[in-house]
C-alpha cells in the first residue's frame, strides 16, 4: 500500500488516480440514489471550500460540523483538512434535549467557524440557541464552486485532523486531538485486519459524526479507493431491513454495526420484506463500539443464513476515540471466537471453565492487537501486567494512539501517557475491563465505572440488565440500566431502570413483571433489585452510538427524572 504524509495527499492521489469513480453514495430510507460524489468531485467541492475557510479562520482553528445526514458533510471535513482547520464533528443538537453533550463540546474546543448545511443554516433558532454569536457560520453544499484556488501548505503528519469527541458513557466528553499520522496509522491497520481492497464496498448507516461511521466506514474506503454507500441513521432505526436490501443491492463487502443494529434486524424481520435480499457478497460484518453478545450473533445468523449470509463473516471488534478507532480484530473469514467462562470466577477478576450449567457464560471474542499495536492486561490499581485469563483493565500502545486530550492535562496524563510498573510507556488506559487468553484472543468484559460493586462482589450491569430483557417482549432490548446506590444505611443497593416497548405501555401488569424481575435477578445473579423503575421508549439516556449512559441514569433515577409507567 502507498504511504502518505496525510489525508489531503491521500484524496489528491484518489482524484488523481480513480477521478471518475464513485467516492460516496447517499442513498434514501427508500433506497434511492440521492446524492453522489466521484474523487474528484469531493477534491475539488473540499478545495474551494478551504478557499473560503482560509479567508474566513487561522489554521489551528476550530470548525464546528453540524449536518444532516448526506455527502455534505465530506465535503466540510476535506475542506478543514485542506485550510488547516481543526474539524470537531458533532451531533445535530436535539431540540430541547438538555441532555446532549453540545454545550460541553463548545465550552471546550472554542470554535471560529461553524460549517452546516443551507438547509440548517436557515433555522436561525438552531444557531441562536446552539451557539455563541461570535461563531462564523458557512453553509456547504456539494458543488464544486467557481473553480476558487489558493496554494495551501500540506498538513504535516503529526499536525491535528480532527477532535473527535468521546461519547460520554462514563464522564463529561473529552475531544481526543487525532492526528494525521494518528488516522492514517490506525487505517492502515484497519486495512490490513478487514483485508479490505479497491473491490470493499461499504455501506453505512453509523453517522459520520460517530468515528466507527467516519472512520470505519468514510475513510477506510476513501483509503483503499473503495465505494462508501451512506445511510440516514434514522431510516436504519425505522427500517433495518433497508441496510440490508442496501448491503444486496450494491454487493457490499463491508457492513459495520453496534450490537444493538443486529438484534434490531432480527426483531424486525419480514421474510415478505427481505425477498430477494442476498448478503453472500458480504466478507465482513463488524459488530463493535458497545458489547458484543453471543446470543445476537447466533439469532442473526439462524435468521439471515438462508438468504446468503455466511457466518464466518461476522466479525467482531474493539475500539474506541483515544486509539483513532479500531483496537483488536480477527482477519477476514475468520469467524468468531465463544469461550465458555464461569460466571462466579469472573467476579473474582478471573477467566475459569465453568463448574455447572447456571455457571456459565458465554463470552465474545474481540480478536487480536492489529499489526503494529501492543495490548496488556493490567491492575487497575498497581499498574502491573497480569498473565492470560487474569481480567484487569485493557491498556493499549501504537502509532494509532493519540497522545492528547483537547484543554484536559489531567486526563492527558493519566490515559493516553500511563506507565506499566517496570516498563516503558506510553499506554492508554482503555478504562475497560477484559482478559487476554493463550492465544492472544481479547475478551472485553466491561466499564470500569460502570462495574456493580455490592457485599465486595463485582456484577457485570449488563449482564443484570440482559436477564431483565429476556424475561418479556414488552422490556425493550438494549434500553436498560442497571446500577447500585447507597441506601438509608450506607449500603450499595441494586437499581433496574427499564424501558416498556410502546405497544405494551398501556396493558402490562407493572407490579407482576417487578415480581419476575426481581425473581430472575435473584435467581441469575444472587441479587435483591430493591428498586425497578418501569419507563417509556426512549426516556433512558444513550450515548450517540446507542451506548447506554449509566452514570447519567443513576443520576436521572437520583433526582427524580424518570417518569415511571402505571
Amino acid at each position: 500500500m502507498e504511504t502518505f504524509r496525510s489525508l489531503v495527499a491521500l484524496l489528491a492521489r484518489r482524484a488523481a488516480a480513480q477521478a471518475d469513480d464513485r467516492a460516496y453514495v447517499f442513498v434514501s430510507d427508500r433506497g434511492t440514489e440521492e446524492a453522489t460524489l466521484t474523487f474528484r468531485q469531493l477534491h475539488d467541492s473540499a478545495s474551494a471550500l478551504a478557499a473560503r475557510l482560509a479567508a474566513a479562520a487561522r489554521p489551528g482553528d476550530r470548525a464546528i460540523l453540524v449536518f444532516p445526514p448526506g455527502l455534505e458533510f465530506l465535503v466540510a471535513f476535506f475542506g478543514c483538512l485542506m485550510a488547516g482547520i481543526i474539524a470537531v464533528p458533532m451531533m445535530m443538537p436535539r431540540r430541547n434535549s438538555a441532555r446532549d453533550a453540545s454545550a460541553a463540546i463548545l465550552a471546550n474546543c472554542t470554535p471560529a467557524v461553524a460549517l452546516t448545511h443551507s438547509a440548517v443554516a436557515i433555522r436561525g433558532d438552531l444557531q441562536a440557541r446552539f451557539a455563541p454569536e461570535n461563531i462564523r457560520w458557512i453553509e456547504v453544499d456539494l458543488a464544486a464552486g467557481d473553480g476558487l484556488a489558493v496554494d495551501l501548505p500540506e498538513p504535516a503528519p503529526g499536525d491535528i485532523a480532527f477532535l473527535q469527541y468521546t461519547s460520554g458513557s462514563t464522564s463529561e466528553p473529552k475531544g481526543v486531538m487525532v492526528s494525521h499520522a494518528n488516522l492514517l496509522a490506525n487505517l492502515e491497520m484497519i486495512r490490513l485486519a478487514l483485508g479490505n481492497t479497491r473491490q470493499s464496498t461499504h455501506v453505512n448507516w453509523v453517522p459520520l459524526y460517530h468515528d466507527m461511521g467516519l472512520i470505519l466506514n468514510a475513510l477506510q474506503a476513501l483509503y483503499v479507493g473503495a465505494t462508501c454507500v451512506l445511510m440516514a441513521p434514522n431510516a436504519f432505526m425505522q427500517r433495518p431491513l433497508g441496510w440490508l436490501r442496501a448491503i444486496s443491492h450494491y454487493r457490499a463487502e463491508v457492513a459495520c454495526s453496534p450490537n444493538f443494529g443486529f438484534d434490531l434486524c432480527v426483531s424486525r424481520y419480514r421474510a415478505d420484506q427481505i425477498e430477494g435480499i442476498d448478503l453472500s457478497s458480504l466478507r465482513i460484518a463488524l459488530n463493535g463500539a458497545e458489547p458484543v453478545h453471543a446470543d445476537t450473533i447466533e439469532r442473526f445468523v439462524q435468521i439471515f443464513a438462508p438468504h446468503g449470509f455466511d457466518p464466518r463473516t461476522m466479525y467482531p471488534a474493539y475500539g474506541m476515540a483515544e486509539a483513532t478507532l479500531l483496537i483488536s480484530g480477527g482477519g477476514r473469514g475468520g469467524g468468531h471466537v465463544t469461550r465458555s467462562v464461569s460466571r462466579t470466577a469472573l467476579q473474582a477478576h478471573v477467566a475459569a471453565a465453568p463448574s455447572s450449567a447456571e455457571d456459565t457464560q458465554i463470552a465474545v471474542g474481540c480478536g487480536r492487537a492489529l499489526t503494529g499495536e501492543r495490548i496488556a492486561i493490567v491492575d487497575p490499581d498497581n499498574r502491573t501486567r497480569l498473565p492470560a485469563d487474569r481480567v484487569g483493565e485493557i491498556w493499549v500502545n501504537g502509532a494509532n494512539i493519540a497522545r492528547a486530550y483537547w484543554r484536559n492535562d489531567e486526563a492527558t496524563r493519566e490515559r493516553l501517557n500511563a506507565e506499566i510498573a517496570g516498563e516503558d510507556g506510553p499506554w492508554l488506559r482503555t478504562g475497560d475491563l477484559g482478559f487476554v487468553d493463550v492465544t492472544g484472543e481479547l475478551f472485553v468484559t466491561g466499564r470500569i465505572k460502570d462495574l456493580i460493586i455490592i457485599r465486595g462482589i463485582n456484577h457485570y450491569p449488563q449482564d443484570v440488565e440482559r436477564t431483565v430483557q429476556s424475561l418479556d417482549g414488552a422490556l425493550r432490548e438494549n434500553c436498560g440500566a442497571a446500577f447500585s446506590v447507597q441506601d438509608e444505611n450506607g449500603e450499595e443497593t441494586l437499581v433496574i431502570v427499564q424501558e416498556v416497548e410502546r405497544t405494551a405501555r398501556h396493558t402490562i401488569d407493572t407490579e407482576a413483571i417487578k415480581g419476575r424481575i426481581r425473581e430472575a435477578v435473584a435467581d441469575h445473579h444472587e441479587l435483591s433489585a430493591r428498586h425497578i423503575a418501569l419507563i417509556r421508549p426512549g426516556a433512558l439516556p444513550k450515548t450517540t452510538s446507542g451506548k447506554v449512559q449509566r452514570k447519567l441514569a443513576r443520576r436521572l433515577w437520583l433526582e427524580g427524572g424518570f417518569e415511571e409507567i402505571g
